[in-house]
């Protein structure tokens, strides 16, 4: 049930690839609750993605733009406060991307040119998406930027490998450019840390199954849907968490205050 959370509010999503993507769910939830929305994304993956049915739905205009690429990013902002008709109150980050992961390479085979990218896609064009909004004043004050991360940013996932950095990276950009941004125009910057979840690029990850169930298994409310998680991050963008900035926000059902559970101690018994 719609609650008008963020009735008059523009933003842009980023990263919506097909339903069963996280940014999809975002945006639908940002419509029902009454924004204005811009779509994004890379043109290879716009090609891969049914993102012209979600901008139907949406009744979103889409602008193309490379997350890694400072001229493309600029165009975004100053094409979506054009569409839009002023600066933007919420901003969704849900990019990331590893050739080492798609391509098998095992963290100990890093091929370094696929690692930079990963770095680039998935962190640093967070960093370049708040430094351009800044300089444009694209963003308006107390409005809220979100990036989607995973807990294997503070701990060992053996298959995550070079995306595990990235997030750690995802999350430090957070907190620094938090503070700034805090400083100069009240905007918020925090990170979502979602449980594991049956998306197109999470499932792509060699053993996902294998710690979806486990990290089921440890959560006492269990996994986070993605339904769950753009539910979570609709009060992010709402004018109720004002004064939440900086902030890694767990949204996983308690899977990272736990040490073992019962169900996983049962299991190992048997």
């Amino acid at each position: 049930m719609p609650y008008n959370l963020l009735q008059g509010k523009r933003g842009i999503i980023t990263g919506a690839l097909d339903e069963n993507s996280i940014a999809w769910k975002v945006a639908v939830r940002a419509k029902d609750e009454g924004a204005q929305l811009v779509l994004t994304n890379a043109p290879i993956a716009m090609r891969m993605g049914e993102i012209k049915k979600l901008a139907e739905y949406c009744q979103a205009e889409i602008v193309p733009a490379d997350a890694t690429s400072v001229e493309e990013i600029e165009n975004l902002y100053r094409k979506s406060q054009e569409i839009l008709g002023g600066p933007m109150d919420f901003v969704l980050h849900s990019i990331g991307m590893s050739a080492n992961i798609r391509k098998g390479r095992s963290y100990g085979d890093m091929n370094y040119e696929w690692y930079m990218k990963s770095l680039d896609v998935s962190a640093l064009s967070f960093h370049k998406m708040l430094q351009v909004a800044e300089k444009l004043d694209a963003i308006a004050e107390y409005g809220s930027v979100v990036a989607l991360s995973y807990i294997a940013a503070q701990r060992s996932f053996p298959d995550y490998t070079d995306m595990a950095q990235a997030k750690a990276m995802l999350e430090s950009i957070a907190r620094s450019y938090g503070y700034r941004y805090g400083k100069l125009k009240k905007v918020r910057v925090n990170t979502v840390s979602q449980s594991p979840t049956k998306t197109t690029a999470g499932t792509g990850i060699s053993g996902f199954d294998a710690f979806f169930e486990y990290a089921d298994k440890m959560a006492p409310l269990g996994n986070a849907t993605a339904d769950d998680c753009a539910d979570y991050v609709i009060t992010l963008f709402s004018d109720f968490t004002r004064k939440v900035t900086m902030q890694n926000l767990y949204h996983d059902g308690g899977f990272s205050g736990v040490g073992i559970s019962e169900d996983i101690v049962d299991k190992m018994g048997k």
